[in-house]
């Protein structure tokens, strides 16, 4: 059993999370990147909380609803990961460069969206984009176009 789906079987039995409807797992497991991002450093700001539904609505899920269930379900599995290489390790191997550069974009979104990046975001991300295979020029490209969509709906 895959670890993505020990994960999901635990939220499904201990928390009631995703008994429903099935979820692929790439968007699972990047939403799960995005929750962990979002909460490194402590705080939850609506702001970031804000930002991660409206990222998740509009990549993965089909309204608000869906989005709040999958945020749920991603929330689950990272409490139950030690460390953000674990949640990377979910992400298809056949996952292309653009969408791991979205992934990493997004992150930086969701990292800027309550308008500071402290060192704990800045570090967490630009180490998940050197465990998504980027140097450190595109890692400070995705910076820079993830936080120019801070705002924007």
């Amino acid at each position: 059993m895959s670890l993505i789906a020990r994960l999901r079987a635990y939220a499904t039995e201990a928390l009631g999370v995703g008994a429903s409807e099935p979820v692929d797992d790439t968007h699972l497991a990047a939403t799960a990147l995005l929750v962990h991002v979002a909460r490194v450093d402590g705080i939850l700001a609506p702001a970031e909380s804000d930002r991660l539904s409206r990222i998740v609505q509009g990549r993965y899920a089909d309204g608000p609803d869906a989005a709040r269930a999958l945020i749920e379900r991603a929330a689950a599995i990272d409490a139950e990961t030690r460390d953000v290489a674990s949640l990377v390790e979910m992400i298809p191997h056949e996952a292309n460069i653009t969408e791991r550069q979205e992934l990493l974009t997004m992150a930086w979104s969701v990292a800027a969206a309550d308008g500071i990046v402290d060192e704990f975001e800045e570090a967490l991300v630009e180490r998940l984009g050197r465990l998504l295979g980027f140097d450190e020029a595109a890692v400070t490209a995705a910076r820079r176009t993830g936080q120019q969509g801070v705002g924007a709906a």
